[in-house]
């Protein structure tokens, strides 16, 4: 929840931040085009008015050299040089607003009259030294005003193009800021329903986690409360197989080993006597005989050795026959796979829940028949017990509440298996067994070596 939570943090930070930086760089790129714009007009605005008084300060030479009687022609070029110098370089340095097809017209024309200008002072200052003032004045009305106008109008024109395309820039500048605002609103407003949206989503998932977080506790309640019952039922279990022990012992064991004491005194008393006690001993023989039967098959009850000795293939085959015989209940057992040797505490796991689900057979299923299938495929045991009996009385089986279900689960939970109950009505039950086939650890050098397991290359039907 931690991380679906700084997920939906991050993106919408980076949202924002991603709608703040593109405003900005908008901004900027609008007010360096608007800054250059303004410098472009400022700087031609500026070369063209000293164009201008360029140009009238030419005129203005022309006027004084042709009116002043004593005028050194020579010191009035050199004047006029140094202003149509100035004015090339305020043309050099000319740059227009736009670089468009009529402003390069308008400035080609103004270069044109600019020359035509110079070269018309030029030959009237040649042409009017020594005339007349009123001839020299009229030489100027004449010659010099009128070019003198047409450069200045020219000029005009240029400016007021300068002006125009100045003002079309700002037309532009001022459609961009209202683009990059409603751009900018547009973006907020995405960033926002972006936002509301991860923070619906981020709340659904915080709260799915929450719910799953509210399940899995329960289930840990449940677990432990049925791991709490299981304690006091195994205490439970546990007091009755003792008490049923120390009731076999006592009534098969213990009866038999007081008879035997009775035969051999009534042997000794007759060897006392003289008389012979060969009958009377050998009843006791018998009665020993049938007490260590007892005893073994108690301990085979308890742990079979056959388990650790052969494995549990050969051992399941034992029980089965011996369950079969007791209760009357036709059984097989069918084995896949290879046949190699398991880890003990698998062993055990998969015996003892075949041994409870043959005790659950005889108490509830009323069954007449059981299959037990060992198979070994994929690094996995697949142990499978079947019968004809009547079924479970929970369909489907989910969470088994009876001890010995319980007991089976936890015995498979506890090797990292699982199982599965599953039941049709009056149409017999299957519990199906998942365990990991991890194979028995090998033995060190000079270590004892046990018998050797029983094949398991081939399947194999036994009747029980």
């Amino acid at each position: 929840m931690k991380a679906t939570l700084l997920l939906a943090l991050v993106i919408t930070v980076g949202l924002w931040i991603g709608a703040g930086y593109y405003f900005m760089h908008r901004i900027g790129e609008t007010e360096m085009r608007t800054a250059a714009v303004q410098a472009r007009y400022m700087q031609s605005q500026e070369q063209l008015s000293t164009v201008r008084a360029q140009i009238l300060l030419g005129s203005v030479l022309v006027r004084d050299a042709l009116l002043d009687p004593d005028a050194d022609l020579d010191q009035y070029r050199q004047e006029l040089d140094i202003t149509y110098r100035a004015l090339d370089d305020s043309l050099a340095l000319y740059v227009p607003v736009l670089d468009t097809q009529p402003q390069r017209e308008r400035l080609a024309r103004l270069r044109a009259q600019i020359a035509d200008f110079r070269q018309s002072t030029l030959r009237v200052m040649a042409e009017g030294k020594g005339r007349d003032p009123r001839q020299a004045l009229g030489l100027l009305r004449t010659v010099v005003v009128p070019k003198r106008e047409l450069v200045i109008e020219v000029s005009e024109q240029v400016q007021a193009l300068n002006r125009t395309a100045f003002f079309q820039q700002q037309d532009e500048v001022a459609a961009i800021y209202t683009n990059s605002q409603r751009q900018l609103w547009q973006s907020l407003g995405a960033a926002l329903a972006i936002s509301l949206a991860i923070g619906l989503i981020a709340a659904s998932r915080a709260g799915q986690l929450e719910n799953v977080l509210r399940r899995q506790k329960d289930v840990e309640t449940r677990t432990a409360r049925e791991l709490q019952d299981l304690s006091a039922k195994l205490i439970t279990v546990q007091e009755d197989e003792r008490r049923s022990i120390a009731r076999e012992l006592h009534d098969e064991v213990g009866q038999l080993l007081t008879a035997v004491k009775v035969e051999l005194s009534l042997a000794q008393q007759a060897v006392d006597s003289g008389e012979a006690g060969t009958a009377v001993l050998a009843g006791a023989r018998t009665m020993a005989d049938t007490a260590l039967v007892s005893v073994r098959d108690l301990s085979r009850l308890l742990h079979p050795a056959v388990l650790d000795d052969l494995g549990l293939p050969a051992a399941v085959d034992w029980y089965l026959r011996e369950f079969g015989g007791r209760y009357r209940l036709r059984t097989s057992l069918e084995r896949l796979g290879p046949d190699e040797r398991l880890a003990p505490e698998l062993e055990a796991a998969a015996y003892r829940i075949i041994q409870e689900a043959l005790t659950n057979i005889t108490k509830h299923a009323r069954a007449t028949t059981c299959r037990v299938t060992l198979d070994r495929q994929d690094g996995r045991l697949f142990v499978q017990i079947d019968d004809d009996g009547v079924g479970f009385s929970q369909v489907p089986l989910t969470q088994p509440t009876g001890l010995g279900l319980i007991g089976m689960r936890e015995r498979a939970t506890g090797v990292g298996g699982t199982v599965q109950f599953l039941s049709a009505p009056g149409g017999g039950a299957r519990v199906s067994v998942d365990l990991p086939a991890r194979p028995v650890r090998t033995e060190p050098a000079g270590a004892a070596v046990s018998a050797a397991p029983a094949p398991l290359g081939h399947p194999m039907v036994v009747d029980g």
